[in-house]
């Protein structure tokens, strides 16, 4: 009799579960299977006839000066942008955690950006980085004028200018287009890592910074002793999300320089190099193994992070 009913309610469950399974499994789980087989042919979206080359493009692609590129830029913004981001993000969050006026209203005005279109931000973005009327622009040479004056007048007149500042070009400029990126997504981004390190802060329990206190220790000491420490999974779980999501990095890219991955393709990235190949040129194989080449590499980076992370990650307070 209870077996009966273990099966009855089993298949219940089951059949509760059918139309989300078969949701999943429509448009995620055979796409995922379906673009493995594909990257294993010489795929084109515009021919009937489509030939089995086994690891060809795989091997095509580790000689592709342009996806070699494409890895080189996709590493040099991970490496700027996580970091940057990740530190940022704790010291505000620190500050934040205070009893401090307008707390509510500064991490409301810390996390619109992280809600907000990333077309719309790389538009708004691309009107600060303009070379003639670009606010970023008209504030390096407003701050200019101010350092100039000063020595001006701390030297009595004898030394006129210290800065001679023009308009940089910063969109098309190749030494400019990673560092473009890398504010945009920080600006972006922060907020949300804001957040997350506030729900961190906030569990750490207030008797040890009072323990601390007693034992002399100052707030320099108790951040590093007491704070991180015991914030390590939280500071693990953004960093795992903020690598994968630097290297899915495209949106900003195609939006801020409107529809090109920059100057001399000094934006190209994994995923614009997957878009390009799979949406400009229709080569679906092609594009299907780059994409599965991006997901081996954070794959093991993920790998690498939470091996590294077993001895300084701690889950008991």
């Amino acid at each position: 009799m209870k077996r009966k009913k273990y099966w009855k309610e089993t298949l219940e469950a089951y059949l509760y579960l059918l139309p989300t399974l078969a949701i999943l499994g429509m448009f995620s789980f055979y796409p995922v299977v379906k673009s493995v087989i594909i990257s294993f042919y010489d795929w084109h979206l515009l021919r009937k006839e489509q030939y089995f080359i086994g690891f060809e493009n795989y091997q095509k692609l580790l000689s592709d000066r342009n996806f070699l590129l494409a890895i080189s830029n996709t590493f040099r913004y991970v490496i700027g942008f996580v970091p940057i981001s990740i530190c940022l993000a704790l010291i505000i969050a620190v500050l934040l955690n205070n009893k401090i006026r307008w707390r509510g209203a500064l991490r409301l005005a810390y996390f619109l950006p992280w809600v907000t279109s990333s077309v719309a931000i790389s538009m708004v973005w691309r009107w600060i980085y303009n070379q003639h009327y670009g606010l970023l622009n008209m504030a390096l040479a407003n701050l200019a004028w101010f350092v100039n004056k000063v020595v001006e007048l701390v030297t009595f007149g004898s030394v006129a200018q210290v800065w001679q500042f023009s308009n940089i070009n910063w969109l098309m400029e190749p030494r400019w287009t990673i560092i473009n990126i890398v504010i945009i997504s920080v600006w972006k981004s922060i907020g949300y890592y804001v957040v997350i390190f506030l729900a961190g802060l906030q569990n750490v329990p207030g008797e040890l910074y009072e323990a601390a206190e007693v034992d002399g220790a100052n707030s320099w000491q108790s951040f590093w002793k007491i704070t991180l420490p015991l914030i390590s999974p939280t500071t693990f779980f953004i960093s795992i999300i903020a690598i994968i999501g630097a290297f899915k990095m495209f949106t900003e890219i195609y939006v801020l320089y409107t529809g090109s991955p920059g100057p001399l393709s000094s934006g190209l990235t994994i995923v614009y190099y997957v878009y390009r190949n799979a949406f400009e040129r229709y080569r679906m194989g092609y594009a299907s193994a780059a994409a599965y080449i991006l997901f081996a590499i954070i794959f093991v980076f993920t790998l690498i992070q939470m091996y590294a992370s077993k001895r300084r990650v701690h889950y008991d307070f």
